[in-house]
Parts: C-alpha cells; sequence; structure tokens
C-alpha cells in the first residue's frame, strides 16, 4: 500500500525566529492519521533565524538525528558534547537515561534549515551519548548512501533500533531501487526537487508511505535529494 503525504498539508509552526514543517503530530500539531510511523515518530523541517535557537532543554529515551541543509547549526548537550554543524553532516543524539541540550543557529547573518527526525529505541535507559558524521554529497550521487543504521555498518552513524537511513541526491536519469525485506516497511521524505517514488511524482517537502512493498523505486529526479527510512512494521 502507498500512502501520500503532501509537502501542504503538514503541520506549520512559525514562531517568528523559527518556521518548522511537522510531517508527523508534534508539539501543538496533532492529526490522528499522522503519529509516526511505526518507531519513526518525527519529522520536522525547522528553519530557525541568525542568532535565535532552541534553548537548553530535556529528552529521555529517544534517537534524535539531525540532518543539516544549509547554515551552521551549534549543539551543546550535558554530556559535554559541543560542535557546529554544516550542509552534509548527520548528528545522532541518543537520549537515553536523560539528557539536556541546546540547538542555536551558529551564524549571526543566515538562517540555518535542518530536518530533525525522532525515532523510538529498542532499548531504554541507557547511558546517553553522541555521534556526528560528515556525508559529501559525492557519496550520495545517483546511489543511497546509509547515513544511520542499527548496526552502524558502512560508516553510518549508530542508533538503537532496527532502522536504517539511507540518503540520495538524484538526477535526470538516475534510477535506485532499495529491496525491502518481508515484514518490513518503508518510508520516503523527500527533501527538495522532484522525482517518481514508485510511480508516484513526489515533490520537496512530500513523503510517501510505503507498507506491503517488495522494493522501493525512485527515478525520473529533477535535482532531487531524499531520505528512505527502512523500519520495522
Amino acid at each position: 500500500m502507498l500512502q501520500i503525504r503532501k509537502s501542504e498539508d503538514r503541520g506549520s509552526a512559525n514562531h517568528g525566529w523559527l518556521q518548522s514543517k511537522h510531517t508527523f503530530s508534534f508539539g501543538d500539531y496533532h492529526d490522528p492519521h499522522h503519529v509516526g510511523f511505526g518507531p519513526l515518530l518525527v519529522i520536522n523541517e525547522d528553519k530557525v533565524a541568525p542568532g535565535q535557537g532552541f534553548g537548553t532543554h530535556g529528552h529521555r529515551d529517544m534517537e534524535i538525528i539531525s540532518y543539516v541543509l544549509e547554515g551552521a547549526l551549534e549543539h551543546k548537550d550535558s554530556i559535554g558534547t559541543g560542535s557546529v554543524l554544516h550542509y552534509g553532516d548527520v548528528q545522532r543524539m541518543s537520549a537515553g537515561s536523560g539528557v539536556r541540550h541546546s540547538e542555536f543557529n551558529g551564524s549571526q547573518t543566515e538562517q540555518v534549515h535542518f530536518l530533525q527526525i525522532w525515532i523510538q529505541p529498542n532499548v531504554t535507559g541507557i547511558a546517553p551519548s553522541y555521534e556526528e558524521k560528515h556525508f559529501a554529497p559525492e557519496s550520495k550521487l545517483g546511489q543511497l548512501r546509509l547515513i544511520a543504521s542499527g548496526d552502524g555498518r558502512d560508516g553510518s552513524v549508530l542508533i538503537h533500533q532496527d532502522a536504517a537511513i539511507y540518503a540520495a541526491i538524484l538526477n535526470a536519469g538516475d534510477r535506485v531501487e532499495h529491496a525491502v525485506k518481508a515484514g518490513r516497511n518503508s518510508y520516503v521524505h523527500v527533501i527538495r526537487g522532484q522525482l517518481s517514488v514508485n510511480g508516484n511524482t513526489l515533490k520537496g517537502g512530500d513523503a510517501l508511505k510505503i507498507t506491503g512493498e517488495p522494493l522501493v523505486s525512485l527515478e525520473q529526479a529533477e535535482a532531487a535529494e531524499v531520505l528512505v527510512f527502512d523500519l520495522p512494521s
């Protein structure tokens, strides 16, 4: 079964310093038809004004992945980690038994634009931890690059869940397929551009929920950047 989630149907929040689009129910936005998909609970597309950000706040038992699209995302947390992330950087924070952190726009002149993804872990109460890695655009051109996985294989960041996240940058003539094992589901989120996913034309901000299908097919792309989630059912 295929279910399209259009960009314009997402929840939205405008706090002046923050403009956010919510693929799934989050904060004051609640849609009973879009309350996560398996362990995938949140995909927020955030744009933060220069010098602004999220003050120190806490999380527990959640895998939080940040995928930076433009600008500089500054991170500080209670386990002593501090860094500034740019395009191509992927950050994973396992909240575990509890962690406090802040996220700010590290620039005083340009906005920061990023995706924040929450995945429910398959273990609870673990020690909080942090990891970040850079995935050059060239590694995603015309192919699916594994950026997060439950075993950290192929240089991906480690998440505490039997799930995988792939990123791809696709252009005209590219065709990419991802085989889906029986009993698993897929979710495709288009970051920007346009492409066809299993025969459905999607543009930036759109997504496709895929259940009971053995293959994810990406083609007919126009300057597209996309995430593909392989998830337990």
